[in-house]
């Protein structure tokens, strides 16, 4: 059974960086689909991105494109979430899921990481 572990959260002023990372245990991430997802107060969760092995990485909103990136790392079974140009609208709780294959629902995912709060300062 994979656990999943995310963490690189933070507080970050608009416009600054921040690097998440999933770090998996129990499993291999060549045989799974990474998600990340975000849920911010008294919203429902969404998808981020999702990176897999047969289908590469898929961009679920088009407030992060040209902002955040997926990347895997096999030999540290790492998944990176680089967000750069933070907004405050992307301040929320992320986690890091797995499964079979890459989906924007999170229903579709077996495994979540416990989830890193990311605030962006005005």
């Amino acid at each position: 059974e994979v656990q999943l572990q995310a963490s690189g959260g933070g507080l970050v002023q608009a416009g600054g960086s921040l690097r998440l990372s999933c770090d998996a245990s129990g499993g291999t991430f060549d045989d799974y689909a990474v998600g990340w997802f975000r849920q911010a107060p008294g919203k429902e969760r969404e998808g981020v991105l999702c990176i897999s092995s047969s289908d590469g990485f898929t961009n679920y909103l088009d407030s992060v494109k040209g902002r955040f990136t997926i990347s895997s790392d096999s030999a540290k079974n790492t998944v990176f979430l680089q967000m750069n140009s933070l907004k405050p609208e992307d301040t929320a709780v992320y986690y890091c899921a797995a499964d079979v294959m890459c989906s924007r629902s999170p229903d579709m995912y077996l495994y979540w990481g416990q989830g890193t709060q990311v605030t962006v300062s005005s």
